[in-house]
């Protein structure tokens, strides 16, 4: 109890004060208590407005988060990366502008995630080594049948969708969009954990796609994929379990810190015995010239093609392909040869 609760005896004097009537006068013992009393409920109220209000947050036990908000962060910052970094790589790969971003990121159960996908869609069973258990990869039909339709040298039309499954051929070119994206992933997951990402086995059925128990918990990723005209979803499933552990390498303590190091003579002479023995080109250009297409396909043997190049003027001297020296040709030893002039200004 605290200081400020009313003693024994003052209760009791209190009662007797009260017992006597409203006529008689209060005795001084009733009076103290009375006064002790209500500098313990002022007391009270005050200790009551200086107490922190306590925030009250709702808690579902079905759903348990087995992901810190931390780690769920950095999840997050990770695979914003690699939307960018598959937006670039998969222009170069379909001729065409493709953008990629991070739709959204959740904690959900595995069966509320294969609930919401469509059937029948375009599933990847993936193993991610070492990493225990499976993940899972869906490509939504709109943004598949583009993806295919582009890589056959065709352009899907918007909002044109088919409802079917994949036929061989198909699964065989949407390969190498999927392969495309597991590299960019397995690229960025490097910090945290070496993976070495592979298609296990398709499927179509989301029903059929069961990597962990329905009930368990899984990390949703969505990603937003523009085509061209057309759009689509790629959903990343990764279980919790999968993760189970990294704390302190997705938090980014578990990385080693990386220090500066100075050269030493030891490090300059093994480079340097290195750099000695290795073997570079050489590449000599005589001259330059342009002509036309049509000139080119009337060449016979005895033509002569003009250039701007004199005769005196000294010739290029390329080494790995990049011009460094002004040489002029000779002969040595009954060998052709070159006499290196100066360097390229």
């Amino acid at each position: 109890m605290s200081d400020d609760s009313m003693s024994h005896s003052q209760v009791e004097s209190l009662l007797r004060a009260m017992q006597a009537g409203a006529g008689s006068a209060p005795s001084k013992d009733a009076e103290a208590a009375a006064t002790d009393a209500r500098c313990s409920g002022t007391a009270a109220l005050a200790a009551a407005a200086e107490q922190p209000t306590a925030v009250v947050a709702p808690y579902d036990f079905k759903q348990r988060q087995r992901v810190s908000p931390d780690q769920m962060q950095s999840i997050r910052a990770l695979h914003e990366t690699i939307a960018h970094q598959f937006g670039g790589a998969a222009s170069a790969l379909l001729r065409c502008v493709v953008q990629c971003k991070l739709l959204k990121i959740a904690q959900v159960s595995y069966g509320e995630f294969i609930t919401g996908l469509e059937n029948p869609s375009c599933l990847q069973v993936l193993t991610a080594e070492p990493l225990p258990g499976a993940w899972l990869l869906d490509v939504t039909p709109p943004l598949a049948f583009a993806v295919v339709d582009r890589l056959l040298g065709g352009d899907a039309e918007p909002g044109y969708a088919l409802r079917r499954e994949l036929t061989e051929i198909e699964s065989r070119l949407l390969q190498r969009w999927t392969n495309r994206f597991l590299v960019e992933v397995s690229q960025a997951w490097q910090t945290v954990a070496p993976l070495e990402l592979a298609v296990d086995r398709d499927e179509s059925d989301p029903q059929l796609a069961l990597i962990v128990p329905p009930s368990d918990g899984v990390i949703a990723i969505a990603l937003e994929v523009t085509l061209g005209r057309n759009s689509g979803l790629m959903n990343l499933c990764i279980p919790a379990a999968s993760v189970a552990g990294m704390e302190r390498r997705l938090s980014g303590q578990g990385r080693p810190e990386v220090t500066e190091a100075q050269p030493t003579d030891v490090t300059r002479q093994a480079i340097a015995s290195h750099v000695d023995h290795a073997a570079v080109e050489l590449t000599v250009t005589l001259a330059r010239s342009k002509i036309r297409t049509a000139e080119l396909l009337d060449l016979a043997v005895g033509d002569v093609i003009t250039t701007e190049q004199e005769v005196s003027a000294p010739l290029e001297l390329a080494v790995q392909g990049t011009a460094k020296f002004l040489a002029r040709p000779g002969a040595y030893r009954g060998r052709k040869a070159i006499c290196i002039q100066g360097l390229i200004p």
